[in-house]
């Protein structure tokens, strides 16, 4: 999967390993409860254990790898108080994230943001992963956007806990989200704050809603 590495490349080889691990674990492809085994997944990621170990490592770090009973590392399993949990510090942070971001545009970035929403939206079966990628854009743009540089990291590891739990449920809608950000996006292109903190806090309560339904 990666070029042999030296031991100048080693760091960064690490760092491409972590975030392969890290997509694969926010996809569920390494659901909750699984097994770290740092010899196996140096043979299936292609790469010495080295730069494995570095990956491991940080993902422990940050909450995404914890150790079970044996001290042996598993990946954490995201239960329903932990998204609940996770949302609501979301709720509270994101509307007035988005209010903020209205004020404060990148036109460049959020023209990209969204014509990428209008390809999504006239494709009537568009690639689940293309889905979460936008939904990764637009979020992560207002968080920093905002103006506040603790906004975005905190708000990302908010949405990581999120989509982890999100992303194990069964997929009931195509577009999961894309009518409410549509109307984040119109409020932030019109530069609407209050229009804004609504559209976002109306978005996270549907998705809250959808997922207890369904749970």
């Amino acid at each position: 999967m990666f070029e042999d590495e030296t031991p100048e490349t080693d760091s960064n080889l690490g760092e491409e390993v972590y975030a392969a691990l890290l997509k694969d674990i926010l996809a569920a492809r390494l659901p909750g409860g699984t097994p770290i085994q740092q010899r196996r997944l140096a043979l299936q990621y292609e790469v010495s254990r080295s730069p494995m170990r570095h990956a491991l490592s940080r993902l422990e770090g940050e909450g995404l790898l914890v150790r079970d009973d044996t001290a042996g590392l598993v990946v954490r399993t995201i239960t329903l108080r932990d998204y609940l949990d996770s949302l609501e510090m979301r709720m509270l942070l994101e509307p007035a994230a988005a209010a903020k971001a209205s004020g404060n545009p990148d036109r460049q970035r959020l023209d990209v943001i969204h014509r990428h929403f209008l390809a999504l939206q006239e494709n009537p079966a568009p690639d689940l992963e293309d889905v979460w990628t936008f939904d990764d854009e637009l979020h992560d743009y207002i968080a920093q956007q905002s103006g506040n540089s603790f906004m975005f990291p905190f708000v990302r590891d908010l949405r990581r806990y999120t989509t982890i739990f999100e992303r194990q449920m069964p997929v009931i809608r195509i577009k999961p989200g894309m009518r409410e950000h549509a109307a984040v996006l119109e409020a932030l292109l019109d530069g609407e704050a209050e229009v804004a903190r609504a559209a976002m806090s109306f978005h996270l309560e549907i998705v809250r809603t959808g997922v207890l339904k369904r749970y």
